[in-house]
């Protein structure tokens, strides 16, 4: 049995990663923990997130319950994030990250606990999104630099934050890494007024937000005469919350390092 908690656990990506532990068998909500200024505090979890009594009472931070866990899984705040995963590594705990919005200053930040506990980075948790990705990189290797334009659409529900989102970055690596190309140089986030013909070895990222869509993005490879879209659609947030859980009980058996969900899923090699 893994023993789980959940950060940000009165929000949306909360009750759904709850929701997730609850119906996995082999996983046990052990805590839960909210924003330390919450009037929920003291509150029982699953009254709050519409699931009924589930003896789990809301905490106001990770270090109150830092004995009560095996596996924290955090979907907050870059700056949240980090914090938690300091006291993670301080206290021998692993973590799930599903956090997105980093900076590079932070990822390297993250970066540094590789050798201080195993944690799971990725910035997408979908099993469908993880198999997208490597469909991704055997369409880039075989296509090479033979006149496809590569262009990225995304689209996320209106409250969605930051863009294009971590999934679409995760996607243009995928395809550029291959190819040779560096996304931060290559990749062209905007498009506005007369900006010229299409280089050669760019690649393009569209951002819509909207609705209540939970997650779609499509890759397109675009020819003389054909063209190739992958397309992958998250009609429910259970998909992340799923992998997430799946990812926890993952890591028990797992050293010190870094990991993503290519990890998990034993997509690599």
């Amino acid at each position: 049995m893994t023993r789980i908690a959940v950060v940000g656990a009165a929000g949306r990506m909360g009750r759904i990663l709850i929701e997730a532990t609850q119906r996995d068998e082999q996983a046990e909500l052990s805590a839960a923990v909210v924003r330390p200024e919450s009037s929920l505090i003291g509150a029982d979890v699953g009254e709050v997130t519409g699931q009924g009594r589930l003896g789990v009472a809301l905490s106001g931070s990770v270090e109150e319950v830092i004995g009560q866990f095996d596996v924290l899984i955090d979907f907050t705040t870059p700056a949240l994030t980090l914090e938690n995963l300091a006291l993670c590594a301080a206290y021998g705990r692993r973590m799930v990250i599903g956090t997105t919005g980093f900076s590079d200053e932070q990822l390297a930040e993250l970066e540094g606990y590789a050798d201080r506990l195993p944690f799971v980075f990725a910035a997408n948790m979908s099993t469908g999104i993880n198999l997208t990705t490597n469909l991704l990189t055997t369409a880039a290797r075989a296509l090479g630099d033979a006149g496809f334009d590569i262009e990225i659409i995304e689209a996320h529900h209106r409250h969605k934050v930051d863009a294009p989102s971590g999934t679409a970055l995760m996607l243009g690596e995928a395809v550029a890494e291959p190819l040779g190309r560096d996304l931060k140089q290559e990749g062209v986030f905007e498009r506005h007024g007369q900006i010229g013909a299409r280089r050669e070895r760019e690649i393009g990222f569209s951002t819509i937000r909207g609705g209540d869509i939970v997650g779609e993005h499509t890759v397109l490879f675009a020819g003389d005469g054909e063209r190739i879209e992958i397309t992958h659609k998250a009609s429910s947030r259970l998909t992340f919350g799923n992998g997430a859980v799946r990812a926890a009980h993952w890591l028990m058996e797992q050293g010190p390092g870094r990991y993503d969900m290519q990890d998990v899923l034993g997509l690599k090699g």
